[in-house]
């Protein structure tokens, strides 16, 4: 493969990425641009290698009983044919990566914000309402379908913001949101694909990330600063998507 240090970047992605419940969409396309792979498989490769990080979180969470449905539903039933919706839109190469440059941006500063966790249940808004999640689902599914992302690196700080719950239930929230949401944007992209793919190098990626989110689920516990790493990525990701919108707004 000649990108061979991409499958590097992958794997260390899918270590951090895993190891705090997440994806890792956002910084898969970040690398993915900086190396100008054909934007045609960008968000293919970004979605997929979001299922294989965050699917055995997600279980685990389940099986923890982490995921409060009663207020996750009203996030995901929206969100869900939104990205299906954003997935099957056609986009020029140009309009793409304004898009994506934008989005990143975007994602870094959210990524940089440092916001007060509630810390127990007499910190969070017990009053659920269902139009600002569904709302929030929905705008947030549609951009990520578009853009090639599971849409946690939004949700999660919005919710930790909004004092939606607490962290451990927050983290659930976003684990099953990438999921659902990473899982209904391929199912768009692949109903409106154009071009040949090149599923070798997708395979070998989609490796890379699986064997970092083995070892990143194994060593969670070990507790990365997430402070620290989130800022690391937000400056990876900002990078990138200044010289995507410079490249391709011809600044």
């Amino acid at each position: 493969m000649q990108y061979w240090e991409v499958l590097v970047l992958f794997l260390a992605i899918a270590v951090v990425y895993s190891s705090v419940g997440f994806g890792g969409g956002s910084s898969y396309l970040a690398i993915l641009a900086l190396y100008t792979f054909p934007f045609q498989e960008m968000k293919l490769i970004a979605l997929i290698c979001n299922i294989i990080v965050v699917t055995g979180g997600t279980v685990i969470f389940i099986r923890h009983k982490q995921v409060d449905w009663k207020k996750v539903i009203p996030l995901v039933v929206v969100s869900v044919p939104m990205a299906f919706i954003g997935a099957r839109m056609k986009l020029s190469q140009d309009t793409f990566f304004v898009i994506l440059g934008c989005t990143l941006i975007i994602a870094a500063i959210l990524l940089w914000i440092k916001y007060r966790y509630v810390t127990d249940e007499t910190g969070v808004t017990h009053k659920s309402n269902y139009l600002r999640d569904g709302l929030l689902g929905g705008a947030i599914g549609f951009l990520s379908g578009m853009v090639g992302i599971g849409g946690g690196i939004f949700l999660s700080p919005i919710l930790n913001l909004i004092k939606w719950d607490v962290p451990k239930k927050i983290a659930a929230t976003a684990s099953l949101f990438i999921l659902v949401n990473s899982i209904s944007g391929i199912a768009g992209q692949l109903s409106a694909v154009q071009g040949n793919m090149d599923y070798t190098r997708i395979g070998l990626l989609c490796a890379a990330v699986f064997v970092g989110g083995q070892i990143g689920s194994r060593i969670g516990a070990l507790k990365f600063n997430q402070l620290l790493v989130r800022r690391m990525t937000a400056v990876v990701v900002c990078a990138a998507g200044v010289e995507v919108l410079v490249k391709h707004l011809h600044l």
